[in-house]
């Protein structure tokens, strides 16, 4: 590898770590720019799925203003996601993630209007999560959040803001502290994923070095940027930024 290769990557991971962070889209970035390197498709895949792992630890160890006192809460959600996190990357090991990209630029799509729907929950006080809330809506929000664990093992694109929408739907805390809560539980679902992955021997290790280091510095930075931006100018850019995705993903699948 050429010292500006390492930088490229260094800076792919920057980006890509901010995007992760702040939005759950890394892939509209660290994942072309692996491919752009001519880093084959399946091999960019895991590497970037395991590069992402570094974003997740710099950005848990900045939101943990935003973390305090929701242990509780966010372990259980975390859980569910990784439960279906496990199922997906072993999915993933039988069945090519080719087979889901034709269904992939709707879920994308339904996740950014479901945050622009979605705004008013962002402003309301952070309460004691789950209070109001019946038991069917609890049991359908724990499947959701199981399916997109095993979507985000299984394919990966996009699935921080699809967790971000479905939290913004169903949970009354701050759009900061729900941001805090997708970094966590995409941090869990990606280090199970890379340990998954690992034993395929497809990861290359010698790019998640330079990826992992901008990972890292980009993931850490995202949430310090969700604290000074506005709320609804931040909901709408992540919503538009998915549609360019979805859209991007749709020629790709159907063209």
């Amino acid at each position: 590898m050429t010292f500006w290769l390492f930088i490229y990557f260094i800076g792919a991971g920057i980006l890509g770590g901010l995007l992760a962070s702040i939005a759950g889209l890394a892939s509209l970035v660290s994942y072309p720019a692996l491919l752009i390197a001519g880093i084959p498709p399946v091999i960019a895949n895991v590497t970037n799925t395991a590069g992402l792992v570094l974003s997740g630890i710099g950005a848990t160890a900045s939101s943990s203003r935003e973390l305090r006192g929701e242990g509780k809460l966010v372990t259980g959600l975390t859980a569910l996601t990784l439960a279906g996190g496990i199922l997906g990357s072993a999915l993933l090991l039988i069945e090519p993630a080719s087979t889901f990209e034709h269904v992939v630029p709707f879920f994308i799509l339904s996740a950014g209007v479901l945050l622009l729907v979605s705004g008013h929950q962002a402003d309301r006080k952070n309460v004691p999560a789950l209070r109001d809330q019946n038991k069917f809506g609890l049991v359908l929000k724990a499947i959701g959040l199981f399916l997109i664990g095993a979507y985000t093992g299984y394919f990966g694109a996009a699935g921080g803001v699809i967790i971000l929408a479905i939290l913004t739907l169903s949970l009354p805390q701050r759009f900061a502290v729900l941001n805090a809560f997708k970094n966590v539980m995409a941090f869990m679902a990606n280090a199970v994923a890379t340990i998954i992955y690992a034993w395929t021997g497809k990861i290359d290790w010698l790019v998640v070095l330079p990826l992992g280091i901008g990972f890292l510095i980009g993931g850490y930075c995202g949430p310090i940027v969700v604290r000074h931006v506005p709320v609804k100018l931040l909901r709408i850019l992540i919503a538009f930024a998915a549609f360019g995705l979805a859209a991007d993903l749709f020629v790709q699948a159907y063209f």
